[in-house]
Order: structure tokens, then C-alpha cells, then sequence
């Protein structure tokens, strides 16, 4: 196996053994704390422009198999593992993970103390990083990572995102998905609920897709900061203004926020894993989640009672009714209905005077867990309810 240079934007840099393309990415570093779930995590268009660095230290076990992907091709830019396994040993497997990698030309190293690098993200925050078999010289790599293209500001959905009309009809009511890098799994979860999928791109006119006649939206996860989306944000205001049905998935989740008026700010290392506890106010319960997002709604932009700043102390809460808020762009009331209870951030809300909810994690999740797979239930229900 080739020598291979991991370097990060503050300078740290470790060697290791690359596992499959060659040459040189750059993009963001972020962590995954899931033992399994590398296929989902690889080919989850969320992960654009990101290299991942997974935390548990033996990947590749289970092969990868045609069924559980998530979207076409790989999407992470980079790949950094303890020890790759090399065999697959699965019954469903068509592959081993190294092939997989290989075929989609992706960059991975192997040999690096992938915990010590997370411990640094964790209390540093994400960064800036590259991976090469080129540049073996940590000083100049490490130039080339500072002048690469910046983190905030810059579209990655036009990257991910269907390029024309999708529609998937079924005898069902139709529900259009704004596809800002929609997982297969979601578009899976409508189909078990009967329902007719219309996937439009995230650039699409509300004038066009009134001519669809949609019962209901969802807005989809994706990558990048939601801010600049200005088209998208806009699209959604005018569908709550015509009052159909809307529900929301991580990015999907903050551009709900923005359309109503909130905030979104960029998290110091964000939330990447399978493994995730999330209080539901409304059911009173703790759901195990999948998440993967970098960027939360700011809790004080929605107006929400007694939020002192950006984080809830989750521990003094016991239903969402102490968590209302306010539109600032005149859509009503707001309810924050889940809660992180690992830093307190908002993971789900919903109007009270418009048919709209979202959640920031992964009702879809797949491997699992599957805690909050009722997301498609009250989604369906909402809609054939009116």
C-alpha cells in the first residue's frame, strides 16, 4: 500500500497507508461515533465536501452490499479509519469495502489514531484538512489546506441535487421532495405510507410546483450552510403561505427555521452518529437517533420563552409547552418539540397555526436506530387528514 499524508488546517499531521484512489482531497474534518453504518455514512449526500473520520477503530467487516446505500456514488470527499478490514463477511455483502472505495475513486487512509483526532475536533472544532499521496511534505500540504476553498458560504447542494422533475406516482396522495441531497431511505419511508413522490430540485418555482398539484412537501437533509440558500428559503415561505402540508429533515429542519424567520449558526464540531439521545417533549420519552448535521437553530431567534441564550437546560424540562416561541416573520406560533440531551440543542419544532414540522435528526436512519420512525406516520397523517 501507497504512503499516505493526512494534514490538518492548525498543522497537525499524521502518516498512514492509503487504501484505495490516489492523489489529493481537500475538505472539511468532521467525526462519526457509529460502529456500523460506514456504507450509509459514505453515500449520504450530507457528507459533501467532508472528510470523515470514523471513531470506532476496525471498519469494513460487513462488506458493502447494492441495497443500503443512500444515494448513487460515494459523497465524502475523504476517508479515515484505524484499521481497515479487508474481506467482507457478510451474506449480503457484493464487495468488500476497499473495492467499494476503489470503484468510486474515494481517498482513504488507514493507521491513524483516529480518537486522537477526534478528541482534537472536539475540543478545537471542525476544521480544514486534506489527504494525499502526492504532497508528502507536511509543511507544504498544509499551506495548500489553508488557501483551499472555505467551509461557510458556499453552495454544496447544487452538487447533490436531482437536475430535473422525478415523479413516482402511485395511486397514493402526491408529496413533492425538495431534494437538497435526499437519502434513498426517505423516498423508501414514503412508499411503505402510500404515498406518491414528486422529487423536485431545491431551484424549482412555487408557480411550477403548483402544477403538480402536491398534497404535501418535505424538504429533505443535505449539505452545507443552509443560509445561503435564499431561493430555497423563499420556496418554503411561499408553501407555508399556501398552507400545505410540510415536514422537514436536518437541513430541510433549518430552512423551515429560516423561512419563518430564525437563525441558524454553525456548530463547533456538530453531531455525526447513530447513537445520539434526543428528549421528545410531546411524548415524554428519550429516542436513540442518527444525526448528522454541523449546523442548529438558534433558540432566541425563534423568540422561544425563557431562553437565555442559545442552549436549553433540557434537565428543567418536562413537556414542549414550556418551549413556545414565536415566528418574526408573522407564521405564529412555535413549538420546540425535541431537544439534544447531549448539548441541549433544538432537534425538532413545529407551527401551531400551519401545518408544518421538522426534526434535525434521522427518522430514516438506516442501519438504525429506528426510534423515531413515526416521523413518516404523522407526516402521512397530516396529510391525508386534510
Amino acid at each position: 500500500m501507497k504512503k499516505a499524508l493526512l494534514v490538518l488546517e492548525d498543522g497537525t499531521f499524521c502518516f498512514g497507508e492509503s487504501l484505495a484512489a490516489e492523489g489529493e482531497v481537500y475538505g472539511e474534518l468532521v467525526f462519526n461515533t457509529a460502529m456500523m453504518g460506514y456504507q450509509e455514512v459514505l453515500s449520504d449526500p450530507s457528507y459533501t465536501n467532508q472528510i470523515v473520520v470514523m471513531t470506532y477503530p476496525e471498519v469494513g467487516i460487513y462488506g458493502v452490499n447494492e441495497e443500503d446505500i443512500e444515494s448513487d456514488r460515494v459523497r465524502v470527499k475523504g476517508f479515515v479509519v484505524f484499521r481497515m478490514v479487508e474481506k467482507a463477511y457478510n451474506h449480503r455483502a457484493t464487495k468488500t469495502l476497499i473495492e467499494y472505495l476503489r470503484e468510486n475513486g474515494t481517498m482513504a487512509i488507514q493507521g491513524v489514531d483516529t480518537r486522537s483526532l477526534t478528541r482534537k475536533i472536539r475540543s478545537q472544532g471542525t476544521m480544514k484538512g486534506a489527504i494525499s499521496t502526492i504532497d508528502l511534505d507536511p509543511t507544504s500540504l498544509l499551506e495548500k489546506v489553508r488557501q483551499s476553498e472555505p467551509v461557510l458560504g458556499v453552495d454544496l447542494v447544487k452538487e447533490v441535487c436531482c437536475k430535473e422533475n422525478f415523479l413516482d406516482d402511485s395511486s397514493g396522495p402526491r408529496v413533492a421532495v425538495i431534494d437538497c441531497g435526499v437519502k434513498f431511505n426517505i423516498l423508501r419511508e414514503l412508499r411503505k405510507r402510500g404515498l406518491s413522490i414528486l422529487r423536485v430540485p431545491y431551484t424549482i418555482e412555487f408557480e411550477e410546483l403548483k402544477r403538480f398539484d402536491v398534497q404535501g412537501v418535505l424538504i429533505s437533509n443535505g449539505p452545507g450552510d443552509p443560509s445561503i440558500l435564499i431561493k430555497t428559503i423563499d420556496l418554503v415561505r411561499q408553501i407555508l403561505l399556501h398552507r400545505l402540508p410540510v415536514a422537514g429533515i436536518c437541513l430541510g429542519h433549518q430552512l423551515l427555521a429560516l423561512a419563518i424567520g430564525g437563525k441558524t449558526y454553525k456548530m463547533k464540531f456538530g453531531h455525526r452518529g447513530v447513537n445520539h439521545p434526543v428528549k421528545d417533549l410531546e411524548r415524554n420519552k428519550v429516542l436513540i437517533t442518527t444525526h448528522n448535521h454541523g449546523f442548529a437553530v438558534e433558540p432566541s431567534s425563534l423568540r422561544i420563552n425563557g431562553i437565555e441564550d442559545d442552549i436549553f437546560h433540557y434537565e428543567k424540562l418536562s413537556n414542549a409547552d414550556e418551549l413556545l416561541g414565536e415566528s418574526p416573520a408573522g407564521f405564529g406560533k412555535v413549538k420546540v418539540t425535541h431537544v439534544s440531551l447531549n448539548d441541549g440543542t433544538i432537534e425538532g419544532m413545529k407551527l401551531l397555526d400551519y401545518p408544518a414540522f421538522s426534526v434535525q435528526f434521522h427518522p430514516e436512519a438506516c442501519p438504525g436506530p429506528h426510534d423515531a420512525n413515526f416521523f413518516f406516520d404523522d407526516f402521512a397523517k397530516l396529510i391525508k387528514g386534510r
